[in-house]
């Protein structure tokens, strides 16, 4: 796809702003990160601006997508979301939003590409941000007013609050890797795979299979979780090795702090926990199996998970090994290192963001993806579909030659056990 870059604008604030540094505290997307030693970063609110870039194509996007969910690869979409070179860009001068909108010429249609800083804001700040913008287009006043205090809403505690875990998961703040680190090598391969309401429910059901009457049912992530992790094992043909596995899980600790985060609270709030078991055992158990070990991750983020985790973080002297703000490699460099076992997979959740009906006063998007999501081997995103009627989307990378026996085991062990009903 060629993609020609007519302009790119630096939009700034329309009014004089603050200027000054603040640890993470009060977030401002127009400004910078700026490093203050060992490992340690803070908002730089000097108004630099967010790049705005106005491209155009002559390429038809069904030329490129024909049926928009229907797998497309993600490499496509390259050109159409702004980046950064993290190899040549210092973090100061990193910007924290970029937005690239392409028109294309031929069909009429837009796309608008847009780059967040993970180190700023998790998933639910990026889309109640883009929510809240599409208002503003529409002329709306802001639905839910952005929460800003950090400090006053997510702290370790006062007096510190004494250590309950003594080596908890250490989230990835996406701030420093080695410059010098070398590709991976593993040539990733792209899937989108789509599941019916059916096929949902029939993954519920077999996850809820011989569960005890005292056990809570599986939810529909932990059970899309556990089998998407019992595919992956199966097709890196893991299933006659007892080898340790992990899937690493965002958790938004929002609601399980005590109190709440307040509502809006606009920030970071995700916490990497890491689900471990055997290959063996995920494969030939059943799906319940696979599931439980997914719940018993997640029920570890409470209020006192998560402040001890901050506590623990305070306490350090350096942070630099356990962030990454150049782009990731593997998921070896997302600072996963709460378990001793290294995750082989990742899962984020978009289930319940107000990821569809994206409208800026021209009607609501006919197509939506992550974009350039992270290319390696075991990323994995969980969409709703945007027909609305329960079915699921699944965004995978997987290496390559993993991908189509993946692919088969999916669909086939879904199929045989509604066969078998």
């Amino acid at each position: 796809m060629e993609v020609r870059v007519k302009k790119c604008y630096t939009v700034k604030p329309e009014e004089k702003t603050w200027e000054g540094c603040q640890p993470l505290s009060e977030l401002d997307q127009t400004g910078r990160l700026q490093s203050i030693g060992r490992g340690r970063v803070q908002i730089n609110c000097n108004s630099m601006g967010v790049p705005f870039i106005e491209a155009e194509s002559d390429s038809e996007l069904d030329e490129y997508f024909g049926d928009l969910y229907a797998a497309p690869p993600s490499l496509k979409y390259d050109k159409l979301v702004p980046t950064v070179d993290y190899s040549t860009t210092p973090i100061h001068e990193r910007p924290l939003l970029l937005v690239q909108l392409t028109s294309f010429s031929s069909c009429g249609l837009v796309c608008l590409g847009i780059s967040m800083s993970h180190t700023v804001i998790d998933g639910y700040s990026a889309f109640h941000f883009l929510s809240e913008w599409t208002r503003f287009a529409r002329n709306n006043p802001l639905e839910t007013v952005p929460f800003l205090d950090r400090k006053a809403a997510f702290r370790a505690g006062d007096p510190p609050l004494a250590p309950t875990i003594d080596n908890p998961p250490l989230p990835s703040l996406s701030i420093h890797a080695d410059k010098d680190k070398k590709k991976k090598g593993k040539s990733v391969a792209n899937a989108i795979l789509k599941l019916s309401k059916d096929q949902v429910e029939r993954l519920k059901h077999m996850a809820n299979e011989g569960r005890g009457e005292t056990t809570r049912a599986y939810t529909r992530f932990e059970s899309l979780a556990g089998y998407i992790w019992r595919c992956t094992c199966k097709a890196r043909k893991h299933r006659m090795d007892h080898h340790p596995t992990g899937l690493a899980i965002y958790v938004d600790a929002r609601s399980r702090m005590k109190p709440p985060l307040p509502k809006g609270y606009f920030g970071n709030a995700a916490v990497d926990v890491i689900a471990t078991g055997d290959a063996v055992e995920l494969v030939s158990k059943p799906l319940g199996f696979a599931a439980s070990r997914v719940r018993e991750a997640i029920e570890r983020v409470t209020d006192a998970y998560v402040r001890s985790t901050i506590n623990y973080l305070k306490n350090q002297p350096d942070l630099t090994r356990f962030k990454d703000i150049d782009e990731p490699q593997s998921i070896d460099d997302l600072g996963f290192t709460s378990t001793g076992i290294k995750p082989d997979q990742f899962v984020v959740s978009w289930l319940t963001f107000p990821i569809y009906g994206v409208d800026f006063g021209w009607g609501d998007e006919i197509y939506f993806d992550p974009g350039t999501y992270e290319h390696f081997d075991g990323a994995t995103f969980i969409m709703p579909s945007p027909s609305g009627d329960g079915s699921v989307i699944v965004a995978l990378d997987l290496e390559a030659p993993y991908m189509e026996t993946f692919k088969e085991d999916f669909y086939r062990d879904i199929h045989n056990s509604m066969k078998l009903n």
